[in-house]
């Protein structure tokens, strides 16, 4: 690529970026009145695995200014699995459902979302979790549960290949991966809602961040994954529905600070 296309995709990028000029003209599927399109990916088929609400159990930690101040990317994880409460008590931050405004117009979760339109679905690949099969799972928000889209034992190679080759995700007890159904957000903000997109996804993976952090867990965002192989794996049709985000997720250990602290190695040696 020579330097006059990247300086191009650098300013197309910038483009995407910048607040757009609206154009008085243009209605969106909501302005139309076209029908909305679900507020919930209909289930999938596996099998379903009801997730408690009650998380009197978990240690969390309530302090958020503490939570905020130790939050941090973390990429080594030790070898304890997560539990399911640990797992359903992380959905719920990240996108249970509070209430539903209207009759089914939108839906109040716990993170933000621009017209409350909520166009992304979560899905996970579990390894390494006390009480769940390893496989691929999906959420469904509406009742929050799990379903078992199959079960995979060795999910190492996929965890690897599907973040474009950053193997240290092979270690984590569970990535969840989020994929965009664009139409939710398209319906009402149509020509302008992808840039809106973007920062939608902002709010799910902070929540996860911090909510990860307030139980003692590990985790650390990834936007480098080879989406094509993440559409595959769960079934997704790379168009109208299809994977943006990853996010591992382990437990961790104050022994393997050392090994954190590797990732940013080259800062001491280019002298940065």
């Amino acid at each position: 690529m020579d330097e006059q296309e990247i300086q191009r995709r650098i300013r197309a990028g910038r483009d995407f970026l910048k607040a757009p000029v609206e154009d008085p003209d243009y209605q969106s599927d909501q302005e139309l009145k076209k029908p909305q399109p679900p507020l919930f990916k209909a289930p999938m088929g596996g099998t379903v695995c009801p997730l408690s609400m009650d998380f009197s159990a978990l240690p969390v930690d309530n302090d958020f200014l503490h939570v905020i101040n130790t939050r941090e990317s973390r990429r080594v994880y030790a070898a304890q699995p997560v539990n399911l409460l640990q797992l359903s008590y992380l959905l719920w931050c990240t996108q249970g459902v509070k209430a539903i405004r209207g009759r089914s117009y939108a839906a109040l979760r716990t993170v933000p979302c621009g017209g409350a339109r909520h166009e992304f679905e979560c899905y996970l690949a579990v390894r390494n979790a006390a009480d769940l099969p390893a496989g691929f799972y999906h959420y469904l928000p509406q009742k929050h549960a799990l379903e078992c889209l199959r079960r995979e034992d060795h999910l190492e190679p996929f965890l690897g290949t599907s973040t474009c080759g950053q193997n240290w995700t092979e270690k984590a007890a569970v990535v969840f991966y989020y994929s965009c159904i664009c139409y939710r957000a398209e319906w009402r903000y149509g020509i302008y809602a992808h840039r809106i997109v973007m920062a939608d996804i902002g709010y799910v993976s902070e929540n996860l961040y911090l909510a990860a952090a307030s139980i003692g867990l590990g985790s650390c965002a990834l936007g480098s994954i080879d989406r094509a192989v993440c559409d595959q794996a769960f079934g997704l049709d790379g168009e109208e529905e299809f994977m943006l985000l990853a996010h591992p997720v382990g437990t961790v250990d104050a022994k393997d600070r050392p090994a954190e602290a590797d990732f940013y190695a080259f800062v001491k040696e280019q002298g940065l």
